[in-house]
């Protein structure tokens, strides 16, 4: 009875609250987050799947730019972030995101950290559970979901990234009813006020350092991709990205294959695959050539120039005790 009547009292004297209107200012801020489509996307090898879709709105001007990423890993965040940004040509001060793994939760991720000090930007960590935080990028992903999706198909990411780019186009041009404007006709006001984007790439997100062993493969997320077996014993350098992965050998480049989508799968360059046949080849020649030279050697060493050693027989009879001394058995 006293927590009901607590209930209804509470509200007469909580304190007001008022809630701020948030103003933004050009250049300020932009909202990041991710979007999963829901429709399935071939992915090549007989899979299809709903990859992540990178969606960043700039704060004052309402423009949206998003991009599908093979996964929401950090490496393809900061690679996603990277291009997205390279196509507005600047960089908003402010960067807001939620708790997502690959950027952080609390704290930026190490590798998010040093890429956001590359861009010079803050980046901003939502409170968890907290969407009011974003609402322009949350809106914005059911704006895509509603009006981008319905209607089309696609057959494969590139194709998906291909469609959202020219239908972005468009619906940056549309009457934004919250700023009462186009977002394009706000946009170079916004871009203006925004950081200039660095004129060094950053690092490739997969640094990854190996020696290549006899199955000359390296692996990147869940799939094997062949390396030339030149490369067979040395360390080489993996640089990766949401497009291709280089394999390099100081400097020359020794393997070269677009981004798998899919996963768990191994693919092979057909010139890798050659190579291997013809180093195999000769190794069997070699050990072949070995073989009859040491065979020769057993049957006809003389023919060989070789001399070979013979020991005289008394000697295994002393080993086994069948003599005693150096007097042979038919002496005793």
């Amino acid at each position: 009875i006293l927590k009901e009547r607590v209930r209804e009292l509470r509200p007469a004297y909580l304190p007001v609250d008022p809630v701020s209107r948030t103003v933004y200012r050009p250049g300020e801020l932009a909202q990041c987050d991710l979007w999963f489509p829901p429709v399935d996307i071939p992915l090549g090898y007989g899979q299809s799947g709903r990859p992540p879709v990178l969606v960043i709105v700039s704060g004052y001007s309402r423009v949206i730019t998003a991009r599908m990423l093979p996964s929401r890993t950090t490496g393809d965040l900061i690679d996603g972030h990277w291009r997205l940004l390279s196509t507005w040509g600047a960089v908003p001060k402010t960067l807001v995101w939620d708790n997502e793994t690959g950027v952080g939760k609390g704290r930026l991720t190490s590798e998010f950290a040093a890429f956001a000090g590359l861009l010079a930007v803050k980046v901003h960590l939502c409170r968890p559970r907290d969407p009011e935080a974003k609402g322009l990028v949350e809106r914005a992903n059911g704006y895509l979901e509603t009006s981008f999706v319905p209607g089309r198909t696609f057959t494969g990411p590139d194709d998906f990234n291909r469609q959202l780019t020219a239908w972005l186009q468009i619906a940056n041009r549309r009457h934004h009813r919250s700023i009462d404007a186009r977002p394009a006709d706000r946009w170079e006001a916004d871009r203006t006020a925004m950081l200039t984007i660095p004129p060094v790439d950053p690092p490739h997100w997969w640094p990854l350092r190996v020696r290549i062993g006899r199955d000359h493969y390296i692996r990147v997320d869940t799939n094997d991709y062949s390396v030339h077996p030149r490369a067979i014993g040395r360390t080489v350098m993996v640089h990766a990205d949401t497009e291709g992965i280089t394999v390099t050998c100081g400097d020359e480049i020794v393997a070269r294959h677009p981004r798998c989508w899919a996963r768990h799968q191994s693919l092979t360059d057909p010139d890798h695959a050659a190579a291997a046949d013809l180093m195999r080849g000769e190794v069997i020649h070699q050990q072949a050539a070995r073989a009859a030279t040491a065979r020769a050697a057993v049957l006809a060493p003389d023919s060989l120039g070789i001399e070979v050693e013979q020991r005289e027989l008394g000697t295994y009879d002393r080993m086994f005790t069948l003599i005693e001394g150096g007097a042979g058995k038919e002496d005793t």
